[in-house]
């Protein structure tokens, strides 16, 4: 958390401080104190990402085994977009592949080594950037 103090015209004074990094809360700006009577608190909004088209996406294929007790997972990075586009893609991609896998705090994620599979499902529905590593 970090407070931070603002001077206003006429000498007045508001201390805000600013919340980070709340799971599924809007960015939340809280007054803390304010000498002037007619402040209005307000809520920091985030925008949500724009998705860009398939043939922008930059997406990196990689294989995965650490902090999962030895099991592989194929992680997609490199996705801009909405959370629901993320899911959409997971889901469509874990049809494709015939396995399991989540799209959680911004990672997606298909149980297995699934990397060539995936890459070529990405080329040939034009995701033309998308490479493993």
């Amino acid at each position: 958390m970090k407070l931070f103090v603002h001077h206003l015209n006429g000498g007045s004074k508001i201390k805000k401080h600013y919340l980070f990094n709340m799971k599924k809360k809007p960015n939340i700006i809280g007054v803390v104190y304010s000498t002037d009577p007619n402040f209005k608190p307000t809520l920091e909004q985030e925008e949500e990402p724009i998705t860009l088209t398939p043939s922008q996406q930059k997406l990196k294929i990689r294989l995965e085994t650490k902090h999962r007790a030895g099991k592989a997972v194929t992680s997609i990075e490199g996705f801009i977009g909405t959370q629901s586009d993320k899911e959409i893609l997971v889901k469509t991609l874990k049809n494709h592949c015939g396995t399991g896998g989540s799209a959680k705090d911004g990672e997606m994620i298909v149980q297995g080594d699934q990397r060539e599979k995936i890459l070529q499902w990405l080329l040939k529905n034009g995701y033309a950037q998308a490479r493993k590593i």
